[in-house]
């Protein structure tokens, strides 16, 4: 028989820094997930990953305490502003640049969110990522 589903939440939690403290511990602790079991599990499988990259998780817990994650891709964000050095993206997007990146630069991080994206092939990723430069008031030089 199949599990009772309890419900769903979304977490931002850095790869492989994942810890009983705020916001992860109370955020699980109130649904009756057990945290170190959640933190263990998803270090483990964010080990590969950059240290301290955010990474959206989607947790899914049962009536019986057991959960599953599923954890996406950092957001294109992140890939923009460590491809092109930046600590944040331009005040004013538009009005103001905040810094370049590549055309290659841009298809490297499409190819990287492929799986996340509602894209169909790399141009279309490309053009999503595109988007995301350009709200943040990063330039794309050819």
């Amino acid at each position: 028989m199949a599990k009772k589903l309890a419900g769903k939440m979304k977490l931002q939690v850095p790869a492989g820094q994942a810890n009983p403290s705020p916001p992860v511990g109370p955020a699980l602790g109130q649904r009756g997930i057990n945290i170190m079991e959640f933190c263990k599990a998803f270090n483990a499988k964010t080990q590969d990953m950059d240290p301290g990259a955010p990474c959206p998780t989607v947790i899914t817990y049962y009536q019986d305490k057991s959960f599953t994650m599923d954890i996406k891709t950092p957001p294109a964000s992140y890939f923009l502003k460590k491809a092109a050095k930046l600590k944040s993206g331009a005040n004013t997007p538009g009005k103001q640049t905040a810094g370049t990146v590549t055309v290659a630069q841009v298809k490297e991080i499409a190819e990287a969110k492929m799986k996340d994206l509602n894209a169909n092939d790399v141009e279309a990723a490309m053009q999503i990522i595109l988007g995301s430069a350009r709200s943040m008031g990063i330039e794309v030089k050819g």
